[in-house]
């Protein structure tokens, strides 16, 4: 399919360092994107559908990396069906798995662990809730595994492995596994804080520091955070991404950010939700963290953005969270929301509001356009003006 988004208002990159990009057009073909900026009559012409976005704001679609799926759109913890596809509707375009811990009965020997990470990876390759992307299948590390397993899974596809919820002794009992990972070029992810469900043991500094994963996932806390003075030193001491999420402690978030801003260390900065978990099902949760350090932080809002797009991207090794020539044609127009005090997405996103998502186009094919269901109406006429293409992709009001 060609799709064009035309009349915005702004773009918004996803990349920090230079976060807008001049123009007003977006051109998608095949799955990516092929233009951003400046575009002719005759190009937009030529495309299958066509978006006006009537001023609002273009962002790439945010990638949460974080989430607890198991198999499906489901979710056994909330007894929830269709959670991925709602969180679309909050302008979530890709999901990464955290393993499917919330398995009912979930195995945990080595053969059991790789074959759910495996089976997990699989069901996840083609379906596409939503039309959101997930990334599923992180091996649980677990004692009892080897090198020779995190060889005999990578080489069958699986590039995510988890550390936090094994029957280990102590968490440096994590530490070989790690490595393994990291050598057979897997992203490796630890929970971090206290423990999240009975039998799971706390992670702290000292065992970060010791395992040196690619990720401390929720290391504000998931939900509970670590203490204070732990945080320099995982900032200082370490290469790692460190992942915020919704699901954890609102005060360190802030701390966090604010170092990592200070050590010039702002690519390690991550934006997740960490849900469906006992927290609940929150499809504007990353909406939500956004606009919690834009407006209570001095982080700019465009930054807070790029951490919950092109940061996760690029610590991912992923080909979206970026608007540009070549990435993944994954796009979410957004702009102020009906009865707001302020007039476009990114003023809104700073006074503490969230923003309306006007449309979501993943893979260049629009999922919605005109209004979320998760959201209040935007103030602007989001609408598809031209379409060749059999489907109606406005949605009736919610």
């Amino acid at each position: 399919m060609k799709t064009a988004i035309v009349n915005l208002g702004t773009i918004v990159s996803g990349e920090w360092r230079e976060p807008y990009v001049r123009g007003d057009s977006i051109l998608m073909e095949d799955g990516k994107i092929t233009e951003v900026g400046t575009v002719s009559a005759k190009q937009v012409a030529a495309r299958d559908v066509v978006i006006d976005a009537d001023g609002a704001i273009a962002i790439p679609g945010l990638i949460d990396s974080q989430v607890h799926n198991t198999f499906g759109d489901y979710t056994p913890r909330q007894n929830t069906v269709g959670f991925l596809e709602s969180y679309v509707h909050g302008g979530v375009t890709t999901a990464i798995g955290a393993s499917e811990v919330h398995v009912p009965g979930r195995p945990r020997d080595p053969a059991g662990v790789k074959a759910l990470a495996v089976a997990a990876m699989k069901c996840f390759e083609h379906f596409r809730p939503g039309g959101m992307r997930v990334y599923a299948g992180s091996i649980i590390l677990e004692p009892g595994l080897t090198e020779a397993d995190f060889r005999d899974i990578a080489a069958q596809g699986v590039w995510l492995a988890k550390a936090g919820f094994g029957a280990v002794e102590t968490p440096f009992d994590y530490v070989p596994m790690v490595s393994w990972a990291k050598k057979h070029r897997m992203i490796t992810t630890v929970h971090t804080g206290g423990s999240s469900i009975p039998g799971s043991s706390g992670i702290w500094a000292d065992h970060l520091l010791a395992m040196q994963p690619d990720v401390s996932f929720h290391v504000n806390g998931g939900p509970v955070a670590m203490p204070d003075t732990d945080f320099p030193r995982v900032v200082h001491e370490s290469g790692m991404a460190l992942q915020v999420c919704t699901a954890g402690n609102l005060r360190t978030t802030l701390l966090i950010a604010d170092l990592v801003r200070k050590a010039d260390q702002f690519d390690r900065f991550l934006i997740a939700t960490d849900t469906p978990t006992g927290s609940g099902i929150m499809p504007l949760g990353m909406m939500y963290t956004i606009t919690h350090l834009a407006s209570l932080s001095d982080m700019p809002v465009e930054w807070a953005i790029a951490a919950a797009t092109g940061n996760n991207a690029r610590v991912y090794r992923l080909n979206s969270g970026f608007l540009r020539n070549g990435c993944d044609a994954d796009v979410v127009v957004l702009d102020a929301c009906v009865g707001g005090s302020k007039d476009n997405a990114l003023d809104a996103l700073r006074n503490g509001d969230i923003a309306a998502v006007a449309a979501v186009v993943t893979d260049g094919v629009p999922r919605f356009v005109g209004r979320s269901c998760n959201t209040p109406a935007p103030n602007r006429t989001v609408r598809v003006t031209q379409c060749r293409v059999p489907q109606d992709y406005s949605l009736a009001a919610h």
